[in-house]
This record gives structure tokens, C-alpha cells and sequence, in this order.
């Protein structure tokens, strides 16, 4: 069966029944589906026994992601080439035992129908005279007769159901399929609908099972059986959480950086909010505060940093001079917050800058020859 004989086939064998749903590949009786809209089409499997019966609520509701693509990959496991030539192999062997069994079934046949022959000459050898004796061995001759009818039809009924060989033609177009379902399955242009018909070709029905985990039983068409287990999906909040990691990350990251600098370095490293979107700082500041971590501010102050307000009163000068001094290097600084607002680290007693009123020389000559080294030059700034 090649190619476009398999679709012609999936659409005029199986009826149109029961295709309306097109992604709800495995609905069995008492199951139906409801599909979400957002964010992408994705069936949940509900049982409707309590509803039907009871006008109750569903008893239970599987969510159907990942269910039809994890039998939908078994389905064309099964159908791959060596998995064919392997079930042949097995067939090969079942045949031969099928026909010893055969040659017991026969000889029961046999000997019932010897039996049945020994209890005709009985009644035909016996005194016509004698009636209790001739009613006897007649009613021992129909009882034998009857045991032989059920011998042969069970045994013409047994070699039916034993009579599924294929020839050499059948198992090539059996392996053909096997190279043709893949590509046809994968196909853009096949329809979920079609996809639901070739299931039912092959596959009797799927039980679903909720409990702490999804347990999915398939049972083919010949009676084979099949059992998967996933995990349940999570929800639609848990998945929109950010992870762990990333918060963790930003933990880290507060230590160097303002709600926008860590928002630049987790884009440069490759996150990922938890609606699969850039950071950005908004992002930043809400995560920062939803999980309670320290901001910069408060980190900085840990480290026995100074305001401006605080550094102008310790060095007994004004806010405006600090900035003065920072700006050329007199002071270390470090922004706390994307406005460019800082807190100031206290130099040693040796080496505080002072106001030099009357003296020649300018802040950068002060810098040059000051030993206070700073690194704001180095500093990370990220502007809002």
C-alpha cells in the first residue's frame, strides 16, 4: 500500500463519524473533549459518565497535552521495518505451533468420531427384542454423535481464526506501509482528521487513567496491548512561573547591577521570563519583589555605604561637592537605582578628599596625586 493508496484508504474506510474533533486523536466511549483557544490549541479528555447519568460535573478531566503525541510516536514505532520483519518472525513461529495444536484438534475429532462409530455398531448388533438395552445404547449413540458436531465445529472454528497467513505479496505491501506512515503522518498537508482515521485503523481504544501520573493503556487491533505513563502537565500558572533558576540568577546579579543592568545580563546569557519573553527591567523590579529579594539600595547599605546627605555630613561639605568629587574620581560611587542615584563609600581617615579654597591646581591634578584609586571609570552603568 504506497503513499496516496494509504490516504485514499484512511478516508473511505473509516467513517466520519466520530472525526469531528480533529486533534482529539483517541476519544473513547464516555470521553469527550474540549479544546482551549490560548495559547494554543490543546484538548483535555473529560470522562462524561457523571454528566450522562447524573447530570453531575465531570468525574475527572486529563489534560490532552502531550497524550496524542505520545501515541502517535508509538503508533509509528510500531510500524517501523525491523519492528515488522520481527512480528513476521514471531508469526512464523506461532504458525508452526498453530498447526501441532492443529494436529491435536484433529485427533480429538477423531477419536470422537471412532467413539461415535463404536456406539453405532453397539445399537446396530443388539437384540431388537431387549428395548431396555436398545434404548440404552441409542441414547448412548445420539450423545456421541453430539459430542462429535461439537468436536468438528470447534475445530473448523479454531482453524478459521488460525487461518490469518500472509503471503509473500501481503508482506510487502505490509513493510511499503511501514515506509509510507511516517511520511504521511509528518505530512503538513494531512489533516488531524485524517491523522484520527489512520488511528482507528490500527488501534481498538486507549483508557486514560489520572493519578499521580497519567497512565494511558492501548489496545491495538489483534488484541495487542500497550501501557504509557507521563507526567501530568502543569498548569497554565505554573507554566508562566519563572524558574528557579532564573531567580536565583537575579539574586545574584543584584549584588553588581540595577534592575535594568541585571535585566541587559540575563538577555546576554540567553533567559527567558516565564511567558518566554526578554527581561526587562519592569520584569526585574516585580520578580525582585514578588519573591522578596533584597534590592540594590539595601544591599549597598549592608555594606556600610553612605548617601549623599550622609558623605556630605561626614566629610563636612556640601551634597553638591560629593557629586563633584565623584564625578572626578575623589569618591567611589556606586548607583543603586536606574535613575542614576548612588550611595558613596567612606575612604580611609589619609585619604578623604578636602576642600582646597586659594590653592593652585585643579580636581584632576588632586586625582593624579591623590593615593585614592577609584572605579568609576570601571563602574557598570545602565541608564534608565
Amino acid at each position: 500500500m504506497r503513499y496516496e493508496d494509504l490516504r485514499r484508504t484512511a478516508r473511505d474506510e473509516a467513517g466520519s463519524a466520530n472525526s469531528s474533533w480533529g486533534l482529539a486523536l483517541f476519544l473513547r466511549r464516555g470521553l469527550s473533549a474540549w479544546m482551549h483557544a490560548w495559547p494554543q490549541e490543546v484538548v483535555d479528555y473529560n470522562c462524561q459518565r457523571e454528566r450522562c447519568e447524573r447530570s453531575r460535573p465531570p468525574c475527572q478531566t486529563i489534560p490532552g497535552h502531550g497524550i496524542d503525541q505520545a501515541i502517535g510516536d508509538l503508533l509509528l514505532e510500531m510500524v517501523q521495518p525491523v519492528t515488522l520483519e520481527l512480528a513476521f518472525a514471531v508469526q512464523t513461529e506461532l504458525q508452526i505451533r498453530l498447526q501441532e495444536v492443529d494436529q491435536l484438534r484433529r485427533q480429538q475429532v477423531e477419536r470422537a468420531r471412532y467413539e461415535a462409530e463404536l456406539a453405532r455398531n453397539r445399537f446396530m448388533q443388539v437384540d431388537p427384542n431387549n428395548r431396555l438395552v436398545a434404548d440404552a445404547l441409542e441414547a448412548d449413540w445420539n450423545d456421541k454423535l453430539r459430542a462429535l458436531t461439537e468436536a468438528q465445529e470447534h475445530y473448523e472454528q479454531q482453524r478459521q481464526k488460525d487461518r490469518i497467513v500472509l503471503d509473500e505479496a501481503s508482506r510487502q505491501k505490509v513493510l511499503a506501509l511501514a515506509q509510507d506512515l511516517p511520511r504521511l503522518w509528518h505530512d503538513s498537508s494531512t489533516s488531524d482528521q485524517d491523522r484520527k482515521r489512520i488511528v482507528r485503523l490500527l488501534i481498538e481504544d486507549v483508557t486514560l487513567v489520572k493519578a499521580d501520573k497519567i497512565t494511558i493503556n492501548i489496545r491495538f487491533k489483534g488484541g495487542a496491548t500497550r501501557t504509557l505513563t507521563l507526567p501530568i502537565p502543569l498548569n497554565a500558572w505554573q507554566v508562566r512561573t519563572t524558574p528557579a533558576e532564573v531567580i536565583r540568577q537575579i539574586d545574584q546579579l543584584l549584588d553588581t547591577f540595577t534592575d535594568a543592568g541585571v535585566a541587559i545580563e540575563l538577555n546576554r546569557q540567553g533567559y527567558l521570563s516565564g511567558m518566554k519573553h526578554p527581561f526587562t527591567p519592569y520584569n526585574v523590579a516585580k520578580l525582585r519583589r514578588k519573591y522578596g529579594l533584597k534590592c540594590r539600595y539595601d544591599r549597598l547599605r549592608e555594606k556600610g555605604l553612605y548617601t549623599a546627605c550622609e558623605m556630605a555630613t561626614e566629610l563636612g561639605v556640601a551634597r553638591t561637592t560629593i557629586r563633584i568629587w565623584y564625578a572626578h574620581g575623589l569618591l567611589k560611587g556606586y548607583e543603586y537605582n536606574d535613575r542614576g542615584e548612588r550611595l558613596y563609600e567612606l575612604p580611609p581617615q589619609n585619604q578623604r578628599p578636602k576642600k582646597q579654597q586659594g590653592q593652585q591646581g585643579s580636581l584632576s591634578q588632586r586625582r593624579q596625586h591623590s593615593p585614592f584609586t577609584s572605579h568609576a571609570a570601571t563602574e557598570v552603568h545602565h541608564g534608565p
